[in-house]
């Protein structure tokens, strides 16, 4: 199996290319940044390439993406500390192969590449019960607003603005933002700009 690795870390670069030698992969390249990481999967065209998200010129979604829409035969892993279920949510979407946590990657990384090798896709486990929870606490949620917050959600699902919501509602915009303020706390949503919009465009809502 050809595997080519890109990580801007050269400590963790590296000691993924020994942990995998060791193994008897064969690291045919290695990458520092996501620009070079997709040159070498068009030049090697690599049965795997483990790609850490982070990383100067493309990162590691962005080649994802690309991958996937080039219809490239390279299997993608996403090696990475990222935890949050948002983005964990994007690589599924994309088509990510593989997706391992840093902290698990000397357990995982042999059993991922040997189901890759199999034709199947390896997610690590701790990020699949998170987002269960994630989804469990969101239904909970939604079930916690009133019938006037369930609509003023929908309307902004719709894009609509506060304005626009107030007077489709026959309510005044500070009632609007009323509903806003109560449904994010019901949510449980950051209190920052757009939190609510990126939750349901995120939740697909």
């Amino acid at each position: 199996m050809k595997v080519i690795i890109a990580d801007d870390h050269p400590l963790t670069l590296n000691g993924t290319k020994l942990f995998l030698e060791s193994l008897k992969y064969r690291v045919v390249e290695t990458a520092q940044n996501g620009v070079k990481a997709l040159n070498l999967i068009h030049i090697h065209q690599p049965d795997v390439a483990i790609i850490d998200i982070n990383m100067p010129g493309l990162d590691g979604l962005d080649i994802l993406k690309a991958v996937k829409e080039q219809k490239l035969k390279t299997k993608i892993v996403l090696l990475t500390m990222h935890k949050e279920s948002s983005i964990y949510q994007r690589a599924l979407e994309l088509g990510v192969d593989g997706y391992i946590l840093k902290e698990f990657a000397i357990k995982e990384l042999d059993t991922c590449l040997q189901n890759l090798n199999c034709g199947k896709k390896y997610l690590n486990t701790i990020i699949e019960s998170d987002l269960i929870f994630d989804t469990n606490k969101m239904e909970v949620g939604l079930e916690k607003l009133t019938v006037s917050e369930r609509k003023v959600l929908e309307l902004i699902a719709n894009q609509k603005t506060s304005k626009q919501i107030a007077e489709l509602l026959f309510i005044s915009e500070k009632t609007v933002e009323g509903h806003r303020t109560k449904i994010i706390e019901k949510l449980a949503l950051p209190k920052e700009k757009n939190a609510l919009l990126k939750w349901l465009i995120l939740n697909k809502i």
